[in-house]
């Protein structure tokens, strides 16, 4: 990559057709299967940054990186995130030293964060960074962080108090106790240049299945963005990350549990109810539709385990067809 002019970002994303919600390997897996069935150039993925960290001097933006790397077929299979054929000579060398090794980075991995880092300290914004990096990997579908500004969830945990999210997620695994969760700096962020425009303008508004609590809840956070997409609650749909009351990744049924929702579609739609007309659930949860619908949502069943592109895309045109866009 070079620094060139060129790859700068325009200050507003194009006006899509389709906005999807993003955070991170779910999300990527439902973007994989849209840009399949309806034009990538016609579609923006809003990202959370809520988890973005810095670390060894670099700015790390997990859930950006996983969705340009899924879109790009360049993803590890096995994990969701990372690169596939990664090695890890850097780490291995830092880990000599006794250095940081907790959070693994691989070598093709930090080039991505030296160069957003890099940009950044030359005046370029995350939003400008991140369609620079989305080009280079030959993305069409444009890439937005929700908000330029830094925000950070914080999660408070039984036993050591409030800690860093990739503290929570990464190093001790998900698997401590939480009593509550904050977005710091929420409150005095600006949305992305041309976001609240996007979501005026677009057709259809797709809620990825991401976590409610610590992905979705950071990019409803930032001021303007939870009333403009509820004010356009017809054209959304949300597709539930909880099948058969648990996540099929990660830790949202526990984090819901904990912190007084229901690990079910149910607790999703109460949720999600003030900002999406439309809840898409697994068929092993077609039994709840009527609770469902009863906490303000229509409710649309379909297969929605991802284990491929094919099952990607099929859902993808049932989510797409909720909201009234053509099946691709």
């Amino acid at each position: 990559m070079t620094d060139g002019p060129d790859r700068a970002a325009p200050d507003a994303p194009p006006r899509p057709s389709v906005v999807t919600l993003a955070g991170g390997v779910g999300a990527a897996k439902l973007l994989s299967g849209l840009i399949r069935v309806h034009p990538s150039s016609d579609q923006l993925a809003v990202v959370n940054t809520a988890d973005d960290t810095v670390l060894h001097g670099l700015h790390i933006s997990p859930d950006l990186d996983t969705v340009v790397y899924t879109l790009a077929g360049a993803v590890n299979p096995d994990t969701g995130w990372g690169l596939a054929g990664e090695t890890w000579q850097a780490m291995d060398a830092l880990d000599r030293y006794g250095g940081i090794t907790w959070f693994r980075l691989g070598d093709r991995d930090l080039a991505t964060h030296l160069y957003r880092t890099h940009r950044m300290e030359q005046g370029a914004d995350l939003a400008a960074v991140t369609a620079e990096i989305a080009a280079a990997w030959g993305l069409e579908l444009a890439v937005l962080p929700v908000t330029n500004d830094p925000i950070e969830t914080r999660v408070t945990t039984v036993d050591e108090g409030e800690i860093g999210f990739q503290d929570y997620f990464v190093r001790r695994r998900h698997d401590v106790g939480v009593t509550a969760v904050r977005v710091a700096g929420v409150e005095a962020a600006q949305p992305a240049p041309g976001l609240i425009e996007a979501l005026r303008a677009a057709r259809s508004i797709i809620i990825a299945p991401s976590n409610p609590i610590v992905s979705i809840g950071p990019v409803l956070g930032v001021p303007g963005v939870r009333e403009a997409v509820a004010a356009r609650r017809d054209a959304v749909a949300a597709v539930s990350p909880i099948v058969g009351g648990a996540a099929l990744k990660g830790p949202a049924d526990r984090l819901m549990r904990e912190l007084g929702h229901e690990s079910s579609v149910v607790g999703v739609a109460r949720l999600y109810q003030d900002v999406a007309a439309t809840l898409v659930v697994d068929e092993s949860d077609a039994y709840l539709a009527d609770d469902v619908e009863a906490a303000g949502m229509a409710c649309v069943v379909a297969p929605t385990v991802m284990d491929g592109v094919e099952s990607a895309a099929e859902l993808a045109r049932t989510v797409l067809s909720s909201t009234g866009v053509s099946r691709g």
